[in-house]
């Protein structure tokens, strides 16, 4: 894609937040999500599905692959975490209980990496897919980022 492509599709992505980026067409993830919007009242993250203009952009801005969905992304203002890394810190960043998971994060990242790529690898088999990415209701539609972002 040539710079004045880029230009024309970017969209204004807020980054006063971290934003959790996510397999919108998988039922797991789309579970996960829900999981932390439960778990978060105060709010502390944003998400956008990975196939979305904004998560695209911000796949590209990280050198991200774009096409590849095997992996949940943690985008915390100039700096991104995948795969374990990024479910540990957003663990972390959730409060007690949860960040006493955090500690594992002193296992080296290749072990801790297994697990989440067999499941990510079997998570379409096991849980299923969407046709298309999900919608979020109403009260909490302020908190996924899309193409449309100002």
């Amino acid at each position: 894609m040539s710079n004045a492509e880029s230009v024309d599709t970017d969209v204004d992505i807020p980054t006063d937040k971290p934003i959790l980026l996510f397999d919108g067409k998988c039922n797991l993830c789309n579970g996960f999500v829900q999981w932390v919007i439960d778990r978060d009242p105060e709010a502390r993250f944003r998400f956008a599905a990975l196939q979305s203009e904004a998560g695209q952009q911000l796949l590209e801005r990280h050198d991200l692959p774009t096409e590849s969905f095997e992996t949940f992304v943690l985008v915390e203002g100039d700096d991104y975490y995948t795969r374990s890394t990024a479910a540990l810190r957003m663990l972390k960043r959730l409060g007690f209980p949860y960040w006493l998971l955090y500690p594992f994060v002193v296992v080296p990242r290749p072990i801790r990496d297994v697990v989440y790529e067999f499941v990510a690898a079997n998570r379409y088999d096991w849980f299923g897919q969407r046709d298309r990415c999900m919608v979020p209701p109403p009260d909490i539609e302020d908190r996924f980022l899309d193409g449309d972002v100002r």
